[in-house]
């Protein structure tokens, strides 16, 4: 974690100068190639100076070397006044407006005594302003964490944030209901699962960022091709991109920040953000994922179901899976693939009555919509954001005896065939229904095995992204497998499309909740999706990966704590039924965390979501404070349904649901071709990323890099001990000492603190997810609840063995070799090692290093007080053996040979080599 108090002796690099059409600077630095680079954002120390009448934020780089200034009127009670003057200052000139400030501020009387300008907090970024009943306050995030790369961008967490007040003291207006505000405000959490980075658009995804930008967007709105722009040419520019609202959390808070340079402004994401190593040998393969949530009809679970007027859905998360060869970091040359898939909620006006407090409210449909323009406005920002086609992976129940989630799985699967026919085939919404629930009640359940053939057969229908074209060895190979996601590619696509792939289309994963379930087979298809990404970035021969394997593991906890995070975010505790709880590994010891988090839903879901809803609400801007219209604590929940569902102006017409301009970019997403830029800038050094990743201002020990000690690793975390095969994509028989001492460490954790535990659960457990269990016949011999997508079925790997091996089994004793023991000199040379690394000193600690990779005890600080219990040689008194006539002519002539080259080859060589030839049968 990273302090703001030391931020006065760090900075960054040089600033950039803007470039827009009505401007007449020239860019300096040209290049041949067309391009574009993201710009690094400059502003990335700040310091907040107060005066009386003003606050002065100045924001550094990261080598102090380029300097901004922005000023707030503090004289103000309740508008916002900032002005920036867009000058870029040195180390000297922003020094001297400091002092001429300070100066200028102090009182007549006693100039001495006191100082006019007074230096109040040190952060890294702004998050917003924001408003209540009285005057602005200005968010600053204070404290920051590096949780993930990619490329050479840094990705950050926000760990502590500052609330100040700008108006001074002295007209300062009173609101009784003021505080009461702020806290609700401050109940908002900026310390839980919020990111953002200076260089990386973490509101869209790889495939929209590794893009070149096509319009310019102008302040009055106008977009304009950057083709007509006349100087651009073939020359590279940086480009400051235009980020995605939907996913913007501090959006409202930025509103008062449209007058000043885009280095200020610093978009924020809530989700999750989660990044392993995959090593193969030696070769690191990172694999991250980045979870966005919609802000759009945000809220807590049983508050926001269904859909809004507007087609926006609760519970709406994006999670992208990037796999990457970390040895390489560029942009243009590195080796990257990503694939993205989606949760949210059924498409309709639907809810639950929690008028009642049960454990199961009613499900019910709110409004019936028989041309399903919900859904349709849905569905659209679907097409228009990820291409076609649209996967609907549909987990909600569909047979009960009394209904209750079926009347979800019937209004969606009939607002689906209603919109599917009036799309060209090529485009339709494919939908495919899974019963989990009922499936994994049986006693020979295999529900991960049905998640992977349709996981396979989806993924197929997308595809994946990769920013290099497919190797010829794997498009020559000849094997089915090697192309057939290149060939899925061409026939979505064209015969003519290349070998560079997109993913074009989404696999959307839905059950009432998107919590359990989804989780579970959002896992599926990313296990199914890596498989294919590493077989793109040449680490495997056939795009499949066994499931007990370290890689496959890896995968796993990070899905798990994917979903335990969301699950916090919408419903208030941690996942019930995991991946465990399906494959039937779920131990008995998990029934105990299963009943306490189920508790703790029940709890937050009765008692606390509607001031949770509200806090939202406020955080959002979705209710703005008036003091001429009651408090929001003293509304009902009909006001909260008005705030979310707008009335909007429905499509004159009932067939035609989709924008005009849609279907020629399709099946490829046509926000990829409209991709939008705020502001180009000249071509920025390399010099501003390679300082942000790899920070050479800063004295850092090898031990706290986050490459060593905050990534998880395949080596580290989840290879066994006793093995001598190293590929992580080796099944295993048993986890291993490492990987179970990790996990009993979890178990602990889990014990003080249930609500983040990472425990799997037990299938037993009955929640909202499994409803009239009772009602049901679980010795039925009867069909699953699949309605799979019209292909082929293929064999998919099964789960391995869940039973133990013991080690006599594996080798029994008259097997087994006796091994001699050590000899006196090995025991002295053991003991004498074992007395330094006691004499060292206590261990290091780094931030945060898994409690078994424990630094190497040569790695510690030494006593030097303490005496050496290994003989030293004296130099002084012998010297060394002197070197050998025939080690000095080898030496020289190693340097002669490195100077000069190789001599002439002598005949005795000649004729050794032709002996060589006529041995081997070559007629030379």
């Amino acid at each position: 974690m990273e302090s703001a108090e030391d931020n006065s002796e760090e900075g960054i690099g040089p600033g950039v100068e803007s470039f827009s059409i009505d401007s007449d600077k020239e860019v300096v630095e040209k290049e041949s190639s067309g391009f574009f680079r993201p710009a690094v954002k400059t502003i990335q120390r700040i310091a907040l100076y107060e005066t009386k009448s003003r606050f002065y934020v100045v924001g550094s780089n990261n080598t102090q070397s380029s300097f901004r200034v922005l000023k707030i009127d503090r004289l103000d009670p309740k508008n916002l006044n900032i002005s920036d003057d867009k000058t870029l200052y040195n180390n000297r000139e922003i020094r001297d407006l400091l002092t001429m400030i300070d100066v200028g501020n102090r009182s007549k009387i006693g100039q001495k005594i006191g100082s006019g300008l007074t230096r109040t907090v040190s952060a890294f970024g702004i998050a917003g302003f924001v408003r209540f009943l009285e005057g602005y306050y200005i968010v600053l995030i204070t404290k920051r964490r590096k949780v993930g790369v990619i490329g050479q961008h840094t990705i950050y967490k926000i760990e502590d944030t500052s609330m100040l007040y700008i108006p001074h003291d002295t007209i300062k207006e009173q609101h009784s209901d003021e505080q009461r505000y702020l806290k609700m405000f401050q109940a908002i959490d900026l310390s839980s699962n919020f990111y953002f980075s200076y260089s990386y658009d973490l509101t869209h995804t790889l495939q929209h960022n590794l893009a070149n930008p096509n319009f310019l967007n102008k302040s009055c709105g106008e977009k304009i091709p950057l083709g007509d722009i006349a100087g651009l040419g073939s020359s590279q520019f940086s480009y400051i991109s235009q980020f995605q609202s939907k996913f913007v959390w501090n959006e409202y808070l930025m509103q008062g920040m449209d007058c000043i340079d885009p280095e200020w402004i610093l978009p924020i994401v809530h989700g999750f953000v989660d990044q392993s190593n995959v090593s193969i040998y030696g070769k690191p393969i990172y694999v991250t994922l980045i979870a966005r949530r919609s802000k759009k009809y945000a809220g807590t679970r049983f508050l926001k179901r269904g859909a809004n007027n507007s087609g926006d859905v609760a519970n709406e998360v994006e999670t992208e899976q990037i796999a990457c060869d970390a040895s390489i970091g560029s942009d243009r040359v590195g080796h990257y693939t990503s694939f993205v898939h989606m949760r949210g909620s059924v498409p309709a006006h639907w809810a639950q009555d929690i008028s009642k407090i049960q454990p199961k409210p009613p499900i019910f449909i709110e409004t019936q919509d028989p041309y399903a323009e919900v859904a349709g406005k849905h569905f659209n920002q679907l097409l228009g954001r990820y291409g076609s086609p649209v996967v609907v992976i549909n987990l909600v129940k569909k047979r009960e005896r009394r209904k209750h989630e079926s009347l979800l799985s019937e209004e969606f699967l009939t607002h689906i065939n209603y919109l599917n026919q009036f799309l060209p085939a090529q485009h339709r919404i494919q939908y495919c229904h899974f019963d989990m629930a009922r499936c994994n009640k049986k006693t020979d359940a295999n529900v991960m095995g049905r998640l992977g053939d349709i996981a396979y057969r989806a993924v197929k229908k997308v595809g994946i992204f990769h920013n290099r074209a497919t190797s010829y060895l794997q498009q020559s190979r000849g094997g089915r497998q090697d192309r057939e996601l290149l060939d899925s590619w061409r026939d979505r696509v064209g015969r003519d499309a290349g070998n560079i792939m997109k993913q074009t289309g989404i696999i959307r994963t839905n059950c009432v909740d998107c919590l359990d379930r989804t989780n579970t087979a959002q896992f599926s298809v990313g296990l199914c999706a890596l498989g294919f990404q590493l077989h793109a970035l040449g680490v495997l021969e056939v795009p499949r990966l066994e499931t007990d394997t370290d890689c496959v593991r890896m995968l796993e906890e990070m899905y798990e704590d994917h979903g335990d995070t969301l699950a916090l975010q919408y419903g208030g505790s941690a996942l019930i039924h995991r991946i465990k709880t399906y494959r039937k590994q779920s131990p008995w010891t998990s029934k105990g965390n299963d009943i306490m988090q189920t508790m703790r839903r029940y709890y937050s879901n009765t008692l606390s979501d509607a001031e949770k809803q509200n806090t939202m609400n406020i955080f959002l801007g979705v209710f703005l404070p008036s003091p001429s219209q009651a408090p929001i604590w003293e509304r009902d929940y009909n006001s909260d349904y008005y705030l979310h569902h707008p009335v909007g102006r429905y499509s004159p017409s009932l067939s035609q649901w989709w924008d005009n301009d849609l279907m020629p970019h399709l099946p490829l997403p046509k926000e990829l071709a409209d991709k939008s830029c705020t502001q180009l800038v000249s071509l920025q050094s390399s010099r501003e990323a390679l300082d942000d990743y790899y920070r050479p201002f800063e004295l850092t020990e090898l031990q706290n890099l986050f490459a060593f000690s905050e990534i998880n690793h395949s080596v580290r975390d989840f290879m066994p001990n006793f093995t001598t095969d190293f590929s992580p994509f080796s099944a295993r028989v048993r986890l291993g000492k490492k990987r179970e001492e990790m996990s009993s460490s979890k178990t602990n954790l889990a014990t003080k603190n249930p609500s983040v535990a990472g425990n799997s659960t037990s299938s037993t457990t009955s929640t909202e997810e499994d409803s009239d269990e009772s009602n049901e016949n679980n010795s039925e011999d009867e069909d699953d609840g699949v309605t799979s997508m019209t292909e082929e079925s293929v064999n998919t790997v099964q789960s391995g063995p869940t039973g133990m091996v013991s080690f006599e089994s594996l080798f029994p004793i008259t097997s087994m070799a006796k091994v001699s023991p050590p000899s006196s000199s090995d025991m002295q040379l053991y003991r004498s090692m074992s007395s330094l690394s006691k004499l060292s000193g206590p261990p290091m600690v780094a931030k945060r290093v898994s409690s078994t990779a424990l630094p190497h005890p040569l790695a510690r600080n030494i006593d030097r007080s303490a005496t050496c219990p290994i003989p030293v040689h004296d130099y002084s008194k012998q010297l060394l053996r002197p070197v050998s006539e025939e080690t000095r002519r080898v030496i020289e002539n190693h340097v002669r040979v490195g100077r000069e080259g190789a001599n002439t080859v002598s005949e005795d060589s000649l004729e050794i080599y032709r002996k060589f030839v006529s041995m081997a049968g070559i007629v030379a």
